[in-house]
């Protein structure tokens, strides 16, 4: 501890000893809960009922040259359910580089995405507990403004310890336009490697240790139409050291087009992912934690903002999984689509000051083709659908009555196949509608009111939700909510998850405060979902940069 306290002081002294061409910035940020007793949530059991993770960050730059620390501590522990590999307090992030115009070089650890991810990414989401950043070197060399080339070396962060496989990968991205003279279009197309190497010992399966990936894209634009694919192909990848069986190829097809001018969008993406699992150690294959991960493979469906409509989540299903005859899947395959359009003025439904719609809709099932339990084998076929995991669709207006009153109206039915999607019993039909209300009262001064509904005859039947959120100003607001699953079918787990809270922020500082309950299940960010368990308690968020 005394040794990471004295780094990051030289750290700082340095920094404000070299004034000239330099800046440092410096981040904090710290989320801490007192977990209580609750008879209708639980007891805590543990130990601590005080829990925090709190990282600093540290960044230097003096002329072509930077550096940066983050500092990491959970402490007495971390908050509930986060990994048992974030402990204590320690190094997270250290790094130094060299940039000029044409170069780039980092020793240490960095985040890196080739294309869209399916092949690559590292980054880091602290709400889910994810850092993933790789520990080694990265060269990136753009030799002209169409040319872009990255080289990288280095094992993954997994808690405060390194990896035990290797990740070493290159990346290439051309801007085609200039080369065919394309004046009023883009093209541009990019090549991607990355490989796996974890040595296998002699008394293990005899496979070699390197596991190859490549993918490829080409991204058009032309006028309003924009249209980008990425195919990516893994080699016969032994998911685990102790099963011979799960060596299998994987690959992923991503195809987005799109329709984009003033009033008017419509965006289509379709995916098909085939055992596209890509971890840094086998043995962490379905880690809880998204620990080892290599690759970014969120579920591609409308991002909810709303409690009721993020209780059945659907996860992306890459995955090769036999767990008996009624349950073989190999990947996943759909798709979704996205519509939003403005409503013009002194219309019917825009009246005076316009409306928005937007349509959201999704499909997701399984691979079809020939599945055989007993000797753990499968064809699939490629462009095949089968068993039904997921699918939905939305619809959102939004709506400005006057000057001080505005509105959305959202609705949304779904359909999640339990069985597939978690591994579990059950098919899940549900319905939400959502009726949000603004009334601005001048001078920064908002009341805002939230009425939602859950109905559905499936898993834990109907729920109810309201919020009411005051903003005193653009800097301190008060909010109250609360959902109620009062269709259970047990009268003990009819439970009021409610909170209370308020939140204020000074320049670039915020510091928030909330008591309540927290419902059990998926917490998911940008399509990347933890499971977070039930609790009670007071828990206080600090955020400040300088």
């Amino acid at each position: 501890m005394k040794t990471i306290l004295y780094s990051c002081l030289l750290f700082v002294t340095f920094g404000v000893a070299a004034q000239e061409n330099s800046s440092l910035s410096i981040g904090f940020e710290s989320n801490a809960q007192y977990y209580m007793d609750d008879a209708k949530t639980g007891d805590f059991t543990l130990d601590n009922p005080f829990r925090a993770n709190s990282y600093l960050k540290l960044d230097y730059t003096f002329q072509n040259f930077y550096a940066g620390v983050q500092v990491e501590s959970y402490e007495p522990n971390a908050l509930l359910n986060y990994s048992s590999n974030l402990d204590k307090t320690n190094l997270g992030l250290y790094f130094v580089g060299y940039k000029t115009a044409t170069l780039d070089i980092t020793a240490g650890s960095f985040y890196e995405q080739f294309g869209s991810g399916l092949l690559l990414r590292s980054w880091e989401d602290r709400q889910l507990g994810v850092n993933n950043a790789l520990v080694g070197g990265r060269v990136q060399y753009s030799p002209t403004n169409d040319i872009r080339l990255t080289a990288l070396y280095g094992k993954q962060r997994v808690g405060f310890q390194l990896s035990e496989g290797t990740v070493l990968g290159f990346n290439s991205d051309f801007e085609l336009s200039p080369l065919f003279n394309l004046k009023n279009s883009t093209l541009a197309t990019g090549f991607s490697y990355v490989g796996r190497k974890e040595k296998i010992a002699p008394t293990d399966l005899d496979y070699a240790p390197m596991t190859n990936a490549f993918s490829g894209r080409l991204d058009y634009s032309t006028g309003n139409l924009y249209t980008n694919i990425e195919y990516v192909h893994k080699d016969v990848d032994l998911i685990t050291k102790r099963q011979e069986e799960n060596a299998k190829k994987g690959g992923a097809l991503q195809v987005n087009v799109g329709y984009a001018k003033k009033g008017l969008g419509i965006d289509a993406t379709f995916r098909r992912m085939e055992n596209m699992r890509f971890y840094s150690s086998r043995d962490a294959a379905g880690n809880a934690y998204n620990e080892n991960t290599i690759n970014y493979l969120p579920a591609l469906t409308k991002q909810h903002d709303y409690l009721l409509t993020n209780i059945y989540v659907y996860q992306a299903q890459p995955q090769v999984s036999f767990q008996h005859e009624m349950l073989m899947k190999a990947g996943e395959i759909g798709g979704q689509l996205d519509v939003f359009f403005k409503v013009k003025k002194k219309t019917f439904l825009g009246g005076k000051y316009g409306a928005k719609i937007a349509i959201n809709g999704s499909y997701w099932a399984g691979l079809k083709g020939d599945y055989d339990f007993e000797n753990f084998e499968y064809a699939t076929d490629f462009m095949g659908f089968g068993e039904k995991y997921y699918s939905d669709i939305s619809f959102e207006l939004r709506k400005k009555w006057s000057k001080k009153w505005q509105g959305i109206f959202y609705y949304l039915s779904q359909s999640y196949n339990k069985l597939y999607i978690e591994e579990t019993i059950g098919a899940v039909n549900a319905q939400v509608a959502v009726s949000e209300v603004t009334y601005k009262m001048g001078r920064g001064k908002s009341l805002r009111f939230e009425a939602q509904h859950l109905w559905t005859k499936d898993d834990k039947k109907n729920w109810a939700g309201a919020t009411v959120e005051f903003n005193l100003n653009s800097k301190l607001g008060f909010y109250l909510n609360d959902i109620y699953n009062y269709g259970n079918n047990s009268e003990t787990k009819r439970i009021h998850y409610y909170n209370v809270g308020s939140s204020y922020t000074l320049g670039a500082h915020r510091f928030a405060l909330n008591y309540g309950r927290q419902r059990g299940g998926l917490l998911c960010v940008g399509g990347v979902c933890r499971y977070v368990p039930e609790s009670t308690g007071v828990s206080a968020n600090i955020l400040m940069s300088f």
